[in-house]
């Protein structure tokens, strides 16, 4: 029979592909992890890692034997989770992903009153524009840009974003305020990287209705950053096309060229389909249902 301490230790080398990492999470040295492992491997009679400069591979066995500890640790959780929803008030851990510029901008902000509302729920964010993979766990619920294609999720619409051309004060009384596409030629653009995964689709489409009105434009600086553009616009670096929420309550910025709309962006709240029961989820939904309500989105 394998042990289950040898298990949880491949099952987190399995996922952060470093032993390094691995042992940060497990609060582990390197050495007692790498004993494990090689103990896991001589137990089965098969290697589960090809060792690379980069990091670890799993092999074929490795895979194999990925599936069914992550199974069952999703299964775990999901009991760990049924077992807390017995409780009268929401408790335990909620660990929600969401894309950085609605993250930082606008949900952290609010996040004080939740935590005194929920003082028994330990809320863990995970902020970055990457999709994080809620079948396996990685996190409990998104707050996505785009539906989701999964079959085991269940999502729900929760706000439409609309997004304008910003500009600070401070640069157009330097620079005049243009009046129609053409005029922004003469000014400093700020876009989007167009080689990196952006966290909505058309995040550039102030260049692209451009192109196809046959005027060229180009950003003088790109960042993959919403929240990088954002800071650019506010120092007065320059005029970029952001969401509309990401201004809302900025001071000393315009929304200038207000009949060039951009594209509207739809926002899902997302979770596993086992945890349609689930107290936390319901009373963080309820809790983002209210403050969108309560904001311009």
């Amino acid at each position: 029979m394998m042990d289950w301490d040898k298990l949880r230790i491949f099952y987190t080398v399995a996922q952060t592909k470093s032993i390094t990492r691995a042992g940060e999470e497990l609060q582990l040295n390197q050495s007692s992890i790498s004993r494990q492992i090689t103990a896991l491997e001589k137990q089965l009679g098969t290697p589960l890692f090809h060792r690379r400069p980069r990091g670890l591979v799993l092999t074929e066995q490795g895979e194999v034997l990925q599936t069914t500890v992550s199974e069952f640790f999703q299964k775990l959780h999901a009991t760990e989770s049924a077992l807390m929803e017995i409780e009268e008030k929401p408790k335990g851990d909620l660990r929600v992903t969401l894309p950085v510029a609605i993250g930082t901008v606008w949900l952290v902000p609010m996040l004080k009153e939740f935590l005194q509302l929920y003082k028994d729920i330990q809320l863990i964010l995970i902020i970055e524009d990457r999709e994080v993979d809620l079948s396996t766990r990685e996190a409990d619920a998104a707050i996505r840009f785009y539906p989701s294609k999964q079959p085991d999720l269940i999502q729900r619409q929760i706000f439409s974003l609309g997004s304008g051309i910003y500009a600070s004060n401070d640069y157009l009384s330097k620079r005049g305020t243009p009046h129609k596409l053409e005029d922004l030629r003469d000014h400093t653009l700020i876009g989007y990287t167009e080689d990196r995964h952006p966290p909505f689709q058309d995040i550039n489409w102030l260049y692209k209705m451009a192109a196809r009105k046959g005027v060229e434009l180009k950003p003088a600086l790109c960042i993959n950053s919403l929240y990088g553009m954002l800071r650019a616009v506010k120092s007065g670096m320059g005029i970029a096309p952001l969401p509309d929420y990401m201004l809302d309550r900025a001071k000393r910025v315009s929304r200038i060229l207000d009949h060039m709309e951009g594209p509207v962006i739809e926002g899902y709240f997302v979770y596993p389909s086992d945890m349609k029961n689930s107290k936390r989820i319901r009373a963080f939904y309820n809790f983002l249902l209210r403050k969108i309500s309560e904001t311009r989105m």
